[in-house]
Protein backbone atom coordinates (compact mmCIF):
# COMPACT_ATOMS: atom_id res chain seq x y z
CA UNK A 1 0.00 0.00 0.00
CA UNK A 2 1.48 3.43 -1.06
CA UNK A 3 0.02 5.05 1.90
CA UNK A 4 2.40 2.83 4.18
CA UNK A 5 5.45 3.25 1.74
CA UNK A 6 4.91 7.12 2.52
CA UNK A 7 4.84 6.42 5.92
CA UNK A 8 7.59 4.02 6.99
CA UNK A 9 10.25 6.47 4.64
CA UNK A 10 8.57 9.68 6.74
CA UNK A 11 9.44 7.92 9.95
CA UNK A 12 13.64 7.96 8.76
CA UNK A 13 12.97 11.66 6.73
CA UNK A 14 11.75 13.12 10.42
CA UNK A 15 14.15 11.21 12.70
CA UNK A 16 16.92 12.97 10.19
CA UNK A 17 15.53 16.08 10.58
CA UNK A 18 15.36 15.63 14.61
CA UNK A 19 19.17 14.85 14.72
CA UNK A 20 19.74 18.35 12.41
CA UNK A 21 17.81 20.70 14.54
CA UNK A 22 16.43 20.24 18.08
CA UNK A 23 12.56 20.99 18.74
CA UNK A 24 13.53 23.73 21.15
CA UNK A 25 15.00 25.84 18.26
CA UNK A 26 12.18 24.94 15.72
CA UNK A 27 9.87 26.07 18.43
CA UNK A 28 11.80 29.68 18.55
CA UNK A 29 11.73 29.67 15.15
CA UNK A 30 7.67 29.25 14.74
CA UNK A 31 7.21 31.75 17.84
CA UNK A 32 8.92 34.36 15.84
CA UNK A 33 6.94 34.04 12.29
CA UNK A 34 4.42 36.39 12.16
CA UNK A 35 0.54 36.33 12.97
CA UNK A 36 -1.06 33.32 10.92
CA UNK A 37 -3.71 34.10 8.35
CA UNK A 38 -7.47 32.84 8.99
CA UNK A 39 -7.47 29.89 7.26
CA UNK A 40 -11.15 28.39 8.08
CA UNK A 41 -12.56 31.90 8.16
CA UNK A 42 -11.16 32.03 4.39
CA UNK A 43 -12.79 29.02 3.09
CA UNK A 44 -16.59 29.04 4.43
CA UNK A 45 -18.27 30.02 1.54
CA UNK A 46 -21.71 31.80 1.95
CA UNK A 47 -25.10 30.18 0.71
CA UNK A 48 -25.72 31.00 -2.82
CA UNK A 49 -21.92 31.55 -3.71
CA UNK A 50 -19.17 29.72 -5.45
CA UNK A 51 -17.07 27.11 -3.92
CA UNK A 52 -13.91 28.42 -1.70
CA UNK A 53 -10.70 27.10 -3.85
CA UNK A 54 -7.41 26.03 -1.76
CA UNK A 55 -4.95 25.85 -5.11
CA UNK A 56 -2.02 23.45 -4.53
CA UNK A 57 1.26 23.62 -5.79
CA UNK A 58 2.19 19.85 -6.68
CA UNK A 59 4.95 18.50 -8.91
CA UNK A 60 4.47 15.15 -8.85
CA UNK A 61 2.23 12.42 -6.49
CA UNK A 62 2.38 8.15 -6.51
CA UNK A 63 -0.72 7.75 -8.24
CA UNK A 64 -0.70 10.40 -11.08
CA UNK A 65 3.26 10.46 -11.44
CA UNK A 66 5.34 13.72 -12.48
CA UNK A 67 2.75 16.28 -13.27
CA UNK A 68 4.46 19.71 -13.98
CA UNK A 69 7.67 21.42 -13.54
CA UNK A 70 7.65 24.29 -10.87
CA UNK A 71 11.01 25.87 -11.00
CA UNK A 72 9.86 28.84 -8.85
CA UNK A 73 6.52 28.11 -6.69
CA UNK A 74 6.32 31.63 -5.91
CA UNK A 75 5.30 33.16 -9.13
CA UNK A 76 2.61 29.65 -9.11
CA UNK A 77 1.05 30.87 -5.63
CA UNK A 78 1.06 34.70 -6.41
CA UNK A 79 -0.95 33.53 -9.63
CA UNK A 80 -3.34 31.67 -7.61
CA UNK A 81 -3.77 34.55 -5.96
CA UNK A 82 -4.45 36.60 -8.32
CA UNK A 83 -6.83 35.02 -9.69
CA UNK A 84 -8.98 33.98 -7.06
CA UNK A 85 -7.48 31.05 -4.88
CA UNK A 86 -8.67 31.46 -0.96
CA UNK A 87 -5.71 29.66 0.07
CA UNK A 88 -2.71 27.72 -1.26
CA UNK A 89 -1.70 24.53 -0.16
CA UNK A 90 2.01 23.45 -0.46
CA UNK A 91 3.38 19.73 -0.69
CA UNK A 92 6.64 19.74 1.40
CA UNK A 93 7.09 15.92 0.83
CA UNK A 94 10.23 15.45 -1.11
CA UNK A 95 10.15 11.79 -2.18
CA UNK A 96 6.71 11.18 -3.18
CA UNK A 97 5.59 14.55 -4.07
CA UNK A 98 8.77 17.17 -5.28
CA UNK A 99 7.79 19.36 -2.47
CA UNK A 100 10.17 20.85 0.44
CA UNK A 101 9.44 23.05 3.41
CA UNK A 102 11.35 25.62 1.39
CA UNK A 103 8.42 26.21 -1.22
CA UNK A 104 6.41 26.50 2.13
CA UNK A 105 8.49 29.08 3.17
CA UNK A 106 9.04 31.27 0.16
CA UNK A 107 5.39 30.61 -0.90
CA UNK A 108 4.29 32.17 2.57
CA UNK A 109 6.87 34.74 2.56
CA UNK A 110 5.01 35.87 -0.96
CA UNK A 111 1.10 35.84 -0.93
CA UNK A 112 -1.44 36.95 1.65
CA UNK A 113 -3.94 34.66 1.90
CA UNK A 114 -3.42 31.12 4.06
CA UNK A 115 -0.61 29.11 3.26
CA UNK A 116 -1.49 25.24 4.28
CA UNK A 117 1.54 22.91 4.57
CA UNK A 118 0.26 19.87 3.13
CA UNK A 119 2.75 16.60 4.15
CA UNK A 120 1.87 13.35 6.18
CA UNK A 121 2.00 15.02 9.60
CA UNK A 122 1.82 12.65 12.79
CA UNK A 123 4.47 14.19 15.60
CA UNK A 124 4.48 17.48 17.36
CA UNK A 125 8.02 18.02 15.74
CA UNK A 126 6.48 18.41 12.32
CA UNK A 127 3.72 20.85 12.99
CA UNK A 128 6.48 23.05 15.11
CA UNK A 129 8.36 22.58 11.80
CA UNK A 130 5.64 23.83 10.07
CA UNK A 131 4.87 26.97 11.37
CA UNK A 132 8.50 27.50 12.04
CA UNK A 133 8.62 27.73 7.89
CA UNK A 134 5.61 30.14 7.84
CA UNK A 135 2.10 27.47 7.64
CA UNK A 136 -0.56 29.05 8.87
CA UNK A 137 -2.46 25.39 8.59
CA UNK A 138 -1.76 22.28 8.20
CA UNK A 139 -2.99 18.55 7.02
CA UNK A 140 -3.77 15.78 9.76
CA UNK A 141 -4.91 12.85 7.64
CA UNK A 142 -6.82 10.22 9.94
CA UNK A 143 -5.94 6.98 8.17
CA UNK A 144 -2.48 7.86 8.25
CA UNK A 145 -3.00 8.79 12.20
CA UNK A 146 -4.73 5.21 12.35
CA UNK A 147 -1.62 3.51 11.19
CA UNK A 148 0.94 1.73 13.34
CA UNK A 149 3.38 3.33 11.45
CA UNK A 150 2.33 6.67 12.96
CA UNK A 151 3.34 6.24 16.04
CA UNK A 152 5.67 9.51 17.76
CA UNK A 153 9.00 9.08 19.24
CA UNK A 154 12.38 10.63 19.57
CA UNK A 155 14.68 10.18 16.98
CA UNK A 156 15.71 6.42 17.31
CA UNK A 157 12.22 5.37 17.83
CA UNK A 158 11.28 6.62 14.63
CA UNK A 159 14.12 4.66 13.04
CA UNK A 160 13.29 1.09 14.37
CA UNK A 161 11.49 -0.36 12.11
CA UNK A 162 7.47 -0.87 13.07
CA UNK A 163 4.86 -3.58 11.45
CA UNK A 164 2.52 -2.09 9.58
CA UNK A 165 -0.49 -3.75 11.79
CA UNK A 166 -3.82 -3.07 11.54
CA UNK A 167 -5.22 0.95 11.40
CA UNK A 168 -7.12 2.01 14.80
CA UNK A 169 -9.31 4.57 14.81
CA UNK A 170 -9.13 4.75 18.41
CA UNK A 171 -5.52 5.28 18.44
CA UNK A 172 -6.21 7.93 15.52
CA UNK A 173 -8.92 10.03 17.76
CA UNK A 174 -5.85 9.98 20.80
CA UNK A 175 -3.45 11.22 18.31
CA UNK A 176 -5.80 13.63 16.64
CA UNK A 177 -7.11 15.04 19.66
CA UNK A 178 -3.18 15.39 20.81
CA UNK A 179 -1.74 17.31 17.22
CA UNK A 180 -4.66 19.77 17.23
CA UNK A 181 -4.05 20.97 20.71
CA UNK A 182 -0.13 21.11 20.01
CA UNK A 183 -0.95 22.91 16.81
CA UNK A 184 -3.41 25.65 18.55
CA UNK A 185 -0.31 25.89 20.35
CA UNK A 186 1.66 26.82 17.67
CA UNK A 187 -0.98 28.74 15.86
CA UNK A 188 -2.14 26.74 13.33
CA UNK A 189 -5.22 25.90 12.30
CA UNK A 190 -5.45 22.04 10.91
CA UNK A 191 -7.98 20.43 7.58
CA UNK A 192 -8.05 17.19 8.93
CA UNK A 193 -8.48 14.67 6.27
CA UNK A 194 -11.25 11.62 6.18
CA UNK A 195 -12.13 9.08 3.56
CA UNK A 196 -15.49 8.04 4.39
CA UNK A 197 -18.13 8.17 7.61
CA UNK A 198 -16.06 6.43 10.30
CA UNK A 199 -13.28 8.27 10.04
CA UNK A 200 -15.58 11.25 9.56
CA UNK A 201 -16.81 10.32 13.28
CA UNK A 202 -13.06 10.63 14.06
CA UNK A 203 -12.76 14.12 13.35
CA UNK A 204 -16.21 15.08 14.42
CA UNK A 205 -15.62 13.46 17.99
CA UNK A 206 -12.18 15.68 18.80
CA UNK A 207 -14.27 18.96 16.88
CA UNK A 208 -12.46 18.98 13.78
CA UNK A 209 -13.10 22.70 12.69
CA UNK A 210 -12.25 22.25 9.08
CA UNK A 211 -12.66 18.32 7.58
CA UNK A 212 -11.38 17.41 4.41
CA UNK A 213 -13.41 14.66 2.46
CA UNK A 214 -10.71 13.13 0.09
CA UNK A 215 -12.27 11.61 -2.86
CA UNK A 216 -9.38 9.15 -3.33
CA UNK A 217 -8.86 6.55 -0.99
CA UNK A 218 -5.06 6.78 0.27
CA UNK A 219 -5.28 2.82 0.49
CA UNK A 220 -6.28 2.12 -3.00
CA UNK A 221 -5.94 6.04 -5.63
CA UNK A 222 -9.13 4.96 -6.71
CA UNK A 223 -11.51 8.47 -6.74
CA UNK A 224 -14.97 8.70 -6.52
CA UNK A 225 -17.34 11.89 -5.46
CA UNK A 226 -19.42 9.84 -4.01
CA UNK A 227 -17.07 10.18 -0.98
CA UNK A 228 -18.03 13.31 -0.59
CA UNK A 229 -21.65 13.30 -0.95
CA UNK A 230 -21.58 10.22 1.68
CA UNK A 231 -19.61 11.49 4.46
CA UNK A 232 -21.01 15.78 3.74
CA UNK A 233 -24.49 14.11 4.39
CA UNK A 234 -22.99 12.91 7.92
CA UNK A 235 -21.69 16.19 8.97
CA UNK A 236 -23.51 19.24 10.92
CA UNK A 237 -24.66 22.00 8.58
CA UNK A 238 -24.60 25.88 9.69
CA UNK A 239 -22.12 28.09 11.10
CA UNK A 240 -21.50 25.68 14.10
CA UNK A 241 -20.89 22.67 11.43
CA UNK A 242 -17.53 22.03 10.71
CA UNK A 243 -15.83 23.87 6.67
CA UNK A 244 -16.56 20.65 4.43
CA UNK A 245 -13.43 20.86 1.87
CA UNK A 246 -13.55 18.71 -0.54
CA UNK A 247 -10.65 17.09 -1.85
CA UNK A 248 -8.82 15.40 -5.03
CA UNK A 249 -10.27 14.51 -8.64
CA UNK A 250 -11.96 18.02 -9.13
CA UNK A 251 -11.13 19.01 -12.61
CA UNK A 252 -13.84 20.60 -14.20
CA UNK A 253 -17.08 23.51 -13.15
CA UNK A 254 -18.94 20.22 -13.51
CA UNK A 255 -17.38 18.48 -10.30
CA UNK A 256 -17.08 21.55 -8.33
CA UNK A 257 -20.59 22.13 -8.74
CA UNK A 258 -21.93 18.62 -7.36
CA UNK A 259 -19.91 18.47 -4.50
CA UNK A 260 -20.58 22.06 -3.89
CA UNK A 261 -24.10 20.59 -3.98
CA UNK A 262 -23.53 18.23 -1.36
CA UNK A 263 -22.38 20.59 0.85
CA UNK A 264 -18.62 21.21 0.08
CA UNK A 265 -17.77 24.99 1.45
CA UNK A 266 -14.61 25.09 -0.47
CA UNK A 267 -12.47 22.66 -3.02
CA UNK A 268 -9.24 21.46 -2.62
CA UNK A 269 -7.60 21.25 -6.52
CA UNK A 270 -3.45 20.64 -7.63
CA UNK A 271 -3.33 18.52 -10.86
CA UNK A 272 -6.11 20.60 -12.41
CA UNK A 273 -4.27 23.53 -11.97
CA UNK A 274 -0.61 22.48 -12.88
CA UNK A 275 -1.41 20.53 -16.25
CA UNK A 276 -3.81 23.68 -17.58
CA UNK A 277 -2.58 25.24 -20.45
CA UNK A 278 -3.65 28.38 -18.81
CA UNK A 279 -3.16 28.31 -15.34
CA UNK A 280 -4.92 31.90 -14.37
CA UNK A 281 -8.15 30.35 -16.62
CA UNK A 282 -8.41 27.21 -14.73
CA UNK A 283 -8.28 28.71 -11.46
CA UNK A 284 -10.91 31.28 -12.32
CA UNK A 285 -13.00 28.22 -13.77
CA UNK A 286 -12.81 26.35 -10.69
CA UNK A 287 -13.04 29.26 -8.11
CA UNK A 288 -16.08 30.48 -9.96
CA UNK A 289 -14.25 34.35 -9.91
CA UNK A 290 -14.72 36.76 -12.07
CA UNK A 291 -11.59 38.81 -12.59
CA UNK A 292 -11.68 42.53 -13.75
CA UNK A 293 -9.58 45.43 -14.51
CA UNK A 294 -10.16 48.65 -13.27
CA UNK A 295 -10.11 51.84 -15.00
CA UNK A 296 -6.38 52.13 -13.58
CA UNK A 297 -5.40 48.74 -14.93
CA UNK A 298 -5.72 47.20 -11.70
CA UNK A 299 -7.07 43.16 -11.13
CA UNK A 300 -9.57 42.72 -8.72
CA UNK A 301 -11.47 39.78 -7.68
CA UNK A 302 -14.98 38.40 -6.38
CA UNK A 303 -13.58 37.01 -3.91
CA UNK A 304 -11.86 37.78 -0.05
CA UNK A 305 -7.86 37.04 -0.58
CA UNK A 306 -7.93 37.36 2.75
CA UNK A 307 -5.39 39.24 5.37
CA UNK A 308 -2.18 38.59 6.34
CA UNK A 309 1.27 39.66 5.28
CA UNK A 310 3.20 39.20 1.91
CA UNK A 311 3.10 40.88 -1.57
CA UNK A 312 -0.30 40.30 -3.34
CA UNK A 313 0.00 39.76 -6.82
Amino acid sequence: MILHNILAHKRHEVAASMRRRTLDSVRSEAFRQPTPRPFAANLRAAAGTPARLIAEIKRRSPSAGAMADVPDPVILARTYQANGASAISTLTDGLFFGGSLEDLRAVSEAVSIPVLCKDFLFTDYQLWEARAAGADAALLIVAALASPLATPGNADALDHPLEVGTPDLEIARERLAHLLGVARSAGLECLVEVHDEAEAAVALSVNAAVIGINNRDLRTFITTFDATERVAMRLPRGTNGPVIVSESGLHDRAAVERVRAAGAHAILVGEALVRAPDIGVKVREMSGTVVTLGATGTRSVDQSGGAGRGNPA
